[in-house]
């Protein structure tokens, strides 16, 4: 039996504040590829190593969690207020299918470095040394992204002594502003209520702040769900029925939400919408032994992603915290004090992380201006990644 030899694919691999993933350009897809369909998604799917029953990724490029179980597409903008279209892919592990229904806060960070070096951005706008803004559109959400990378020797500096917690080792500072990032049509409250009584068979009813900012989430509180919101992913992803719980909790929020119509519908939408709990501000240890003071952070944050506890926090429900945290009378502000705010300082698996947003009040509709955050990047490996040339016909 004759089998089809290797397809070769130029690629890059790299770390955008506590992910990484396999960065491509558009034009160096295989043509079948190039469109979205069952043929993108095969490819991605095959790169990465999913779907995988051992849920290891081992023949492949993922990394068996989600925050590395990652894709990104690029190209130069169709819009000339643009650099780079930015289109992001959350490939299940286990499971034959890619999420494309949000983005990646963390990988947001690299794709200034990545389309600067790959000739997306005009390089009359690159200085020999400086800071470049990237103006980046998210393919999957339709919003703006502003990244200011840093420049020296007219090449992207990657290494620093920015430090952020998730990621072992200090790099260059990324600055990324999220520009109205409500989801969609803009309802950054998608029930018009700032908390709601959201039932959950088998659970009860929780209070919840359901909102639509950098990435759909579901937010309530840690002490109705029995935490005290220091836990670390050991205290849950082992815990298969607290995962069940949160994973009921995130579909029947999905349908208040307005994402689907019936809770199973959320099987086929891991990525969206998140589910987050919070609680006031405590001491604990973090997963790399650090010590976090009470008194260093204003709130507790704890978030899963596809099933799972994260090992510290995804960068567009970072944007969430930051937008629901600038509203008072929302269970994220309410954890972190109450009042008016622009920014908190949140503890989360790894340590903490601050964030700030703009709020507004506009015809009685809150609106979220922009969202920003610091992030690091870094390319980890450049080259080609090979996929089974039979990968695009199956």
């Amino acid at each position: 039996m004759a089998h089809a030899p290797q397809l070769k694919i130029p690629a890059t691999y790299m770390r955008g504040g506590t992910s990484k993933g396999v960065f491509f350009k558009l034009d160096d897809l295989p043509g079948a590829a190039r469109q979205p369909g069952k043929a993108r998604d095969r490819l991605l799917l095959r790169m990465i190593g999913s779907p995988d029953p051992y849920e290891k990724q081992i023949d492949g490029m993922g990394g068996a969690t989600s925050s590395t179980s990652k894709t990104v597409i690029l190209s130069k903008s169709e819009s000339p207020e643009h650099d780079v279209d930015y289109l992001f892919g959350q490939v299940a592990i286990d499971k034959p299918f890619v999420d494309w229904s949000g983005n990646c806060g963390n990988l947001s960070a690299a794709v200034g470095p990545f389309a600067i070096t790959h000739g997306l951005v005009d390089p009359e706008r690159i200085p020999e040394n400086g800071v470049v803004e990237v103006r980046i559109w998210q393919v999957n959400i339709q919003k703006t992204i502003i990244s200011r990378v840093p420049v020296t020797n007219g090449e992207v500096q990657e290494t620093g002594d920015f430090e952020l917690d998730g990621v072992t080792f200090p790099a260059a500072e990324i600055p990324v502003a999220f520009m109205d990032p409500a989801d969609g049509e803009g309802a950054i409250f998608p029930t018009g209520n700032l908390v709601d009584d959201l039932e959950v068979p088998g659970v009860g009813t929780l209070k919840a702040t359901l909102i639509n900012a950098g990435i759909p989430t579901v937010f309530i509180n840690a002490a109705d769900i029995g935490y005290a919101g220091t836990e670390l992913q050991e205290a849950i992803n082992g815990d298969s029925k607290a995962l069940s719980m949160f994973e009921t909790i995130r579909a029947h929020g999905a349908v208040r939400m307005g994402l689907i119509k019936h809770p199973d519908e959320a099987a086929s939408r891991q990525h969206t919408p998140k589910v987050a709990f919070v609680a006031p501000p405590a001491g604990y240890t973090a997963s790399s032994g650090k010590t976090i003071d009470a008194c260093d952070i204003d709130l507790l944050v704890r978030a899963l992603s596809m099933g799972k506890l994260h090992h510290a926090m995804m960068g567009t429900a970072a944007v969430a915290i930051a937008a629901a945290a600038a509203i008072k009378g929302t269970l994220v502000n309410e954890a972190a004090g109450g009042g008016e705010r622009d920014a908190v300082t949140f503890g989360h698996p790894s340590g903490s992380l601050r964030v700030g947003a703009q709020a507004s009040l506009v015809d009685g509709r809150w609106q979220i201006d922009k969202a920003v955050m610091s992030r690091s990047a870094r390319v980890l490996m450049e080259g080609s990644v090979r996929v089974p040339g039979d990968t695009l016909n199956q």
